[in-house]
């Protein structure tokens, strides 16, 4: 009888012992943390933000491989490849990569080649959600009250947008970042999946509702053009008005992702192709 208390004691001592080697909450805070604020620190076009990622486990390593310097090697180099995806919902990856370097470093079943796998996977359908949320609905939705609460010359402007994407963007990384790490690699079924592809499906045409309604609402094009109507003279802007509103802010968006999209032009070229075609018209008179 004193032996098997003996066993169960030493038994509850171990488990204690290997739950206390595990992730603590100001572990993963900190590998959320040096990812959340310096993912874009270091970009080249060998590796983006593979640098970022690498540079998030180093805490880890001299936690978990403090005595063994080959394996702080190997995480490092592992983490230290190409890797790009949206970064405030692309922190789910962090969180799952997490999960399993916290396995791989507790000796449990998990290859070193899993993180790695996991990470190329995932990047893309990520950045495919990720872009549409952030880039196409909640930045431009932001930036258009911002721009609005500007637009007399109101300081209110900049810093409601600096204030409120300062609050929303850690949040939805942190979020995503423990999500992955509570889910592990059942987080990779729900990211690359059927629902998850109609979710993004869902968030690519909301996005573009989104920013045609922006369009229409922040592009003041109008032209100043007169055109004959029964023997009078009539501003071309009424007849466009009457047949399609909003049609000149449309081409100008149209012409534009042309450029982007099609004839694959830098948003600076972009920019100074349409300050150069606004001042001719201008000075021609047609706006």
């Amino acid at each position: 009888m004193g032996n098997e208390n003996t066993v169960k004691k030493e038994t509850a001592i171990a488990s204690q012992d290997k739950k206390s080697e595990g992730l603590t909450n100001k572990d993963l805070n900190t590998l959320w943390l040096r990812w959340a604020f310096t993912h874009l620190a270091s970009m080249s076009y060998e590796k983006l933000q593979g640098h970022g990622f690498a540079w998030s486990y180093i805490p880890f390593a001299n936690k978990y491989y403090k005595n063994d310097p080959e394996g702080k090697r190997r995480l490092l180099v592992r983490h230290s490849v190409f890797y790009n995806t949206e970064p405030q919902t692309g922190a789910i990856v962090n969180g799952i990569v997490a999960s399993l370097e916290e396995n791989i470093a507790l000796k449990g079943d998990v290859s070193e080649e899993m993180p790695n796998n996991i990470k190329t996977a995932l990047m893309g359908p990520i950045a495919g959600i990720g872009d549409s949320i952030v880039q196409g609905i909640i930045v431009p939705t932001l930036l258009s009250i911002g721009m609005s609460l500007a637009a007399g010359g109101s300081p209110l402007g900049p810093l409601f947008y600096i204030v409120t994407w300062g609050i929303i963007g850690p949040l939805i990384s942190y979020i995503c970042f423990r999500t992955g790490y509570r889910m592990g690699v059942g987080a990779v079924d729900m990211v690359v999946g059927e629902a998850a592809r109609r979710i993004t499906d869902a968030f690519n045409v909301l996005g573009i509702m989104v920013i045609g309604a922006l369009s229409a609402g922040n592009i003041a094009l109008k032209t100043t053009l007169n055109i004959p109507m029964g023997g009078e003279w009539q501003p071309l802007q009424t007849t466009l008005d009457g047949v399609f509103p909003g049609i000149l802010p449309l081409a100008a968006v149209l012409i534009t992702w042309w450029m982007l999209n099609k004839k694959q032009y830098t948003p600076t070229k972009v920019i100074v192709i349409l300050c150069v075609v606004v001042t001719v018209f201008c000075l021609l008179g047609v706006f």
